[in-house]
């Protein structure tokens, strides 16, 4: 004899009330559009300015450009494996630079992955990578001087600490060699430094590396490099994240010279991106 209609109803309502499942709410956007390194990701609509996306195979991208349909992003990463219809993640993250001691005598990508070959370096925290700075109120004025080892610079040109200075000139004309020996004559100041390359070949690089730790000057050290192999978005976050690693040693009272190699190749890859993301 079949049961009631009620006695199923009842069973129905029993094993509802007794069904215990962990669902978990996941915005998921197609990739429209993928070339040069920038994409376009349709139905992320929650979607935050420099947040991080997740792509296929472990790539992340950040949101440049917030449309009305869609949003740009730029890939982090080699994008050969990513097509159109793959599924995007958001991470609810912001770019954020790992930071850390542990950095020190280092060369890292802007991302803080090693670039030397050397095990992976535990951060001892994050740092937003575009944070604003402090206003002027609230830095401390330039009183102390930061000597370069340049004799005709520091007497003609004296450089503070908390100042910026801007070097120009022709190729070839000396200006990294300067940068160098200006790390150099930091060891035994109390000066931590962060050289950030963008765009230079790889071999420049290690010629900068290899000086570097020929004069002991690497053990106080953190380089950034952003080569001109690595794709644009990586040499566009550089200089930030080169700046966010320099905030860390501020933030603990110690000081930091950030050194960046050079602008004009950042004003090249900021322009690429924004020609790439219609901006």
């Amino acid at each position: 004899m079949s049961p009631r209609r009620d006695e199923i109803a009842a069973i129905i309502r029993r094993q509802i009330e007794e069904l215990d499942v962990d669902l978990q709410m996941e915005e998921v956007g197609l990739v429209v559009e993928i070339g040069d390194g920038i994409a376009r990701v349709w139905g992320l609509r929650s979607a935050m300015a420099s947040e991080l996306l997740l792509f296929p195979g472990g790539i992340f991208g950040l949101v440049l450009d917030l449309a009305e349909d869609s949003v740009g992003v730029a890939i982090l990463g080699p994008d050969r494996g990513i097509k159109e219809g793959d599924e995007v993640r958001r991470t609810g993250r912001v770019l954020s630079t790992p930071v850390g001691t542990a950095f020190l005598g280092r060369v890292v990508s802007p991302l803080g992955e090693p670039r030397d070959g050397g095990e992976a370096i535990p951060p001892e925290g994050y740092r937003k990578t575009d944070a604003k700075a402090p206003g002027v109120i609230a830095r401390q004025p330039v009183d102390t001087p930061l000597q370069t080892g340049i004799k005709c610079i520091d007497a003609l040109t004296p450089i503070g600490r908390g100042q910026r200075e801007l070097l120009i000139g022709d190729r070839r004309t000396g200006k990294t060699a300067i940068a160098i020996d200006t790390i150099i004559n930091q060891k035994g100041e109390g000066v931590y430094c962060i050289y950030v390359a963008i765009g230079q070949k790889s071999s420049t690089v290690a010629k900068a590396v290899d000086a570097l730790r020929r004069h002991g000057a690497l053990d106080y050290t953190i380089v950034v490099a952003a080569t001109a192999e690595d794709p644009t978005p990586l040499q566009y976050i550089a200089p930030y994240a080169g700046c966010a690693m320099g905030e860390f040693f501020r933030d603990r009272g110690e000081d930091a010279l950030v050194i960046y190699d050079d602008l004009s190749k950042h004003a090249v890859a900021y322009r690429e991106i924004s020609l790439l993301l219609r901006r």
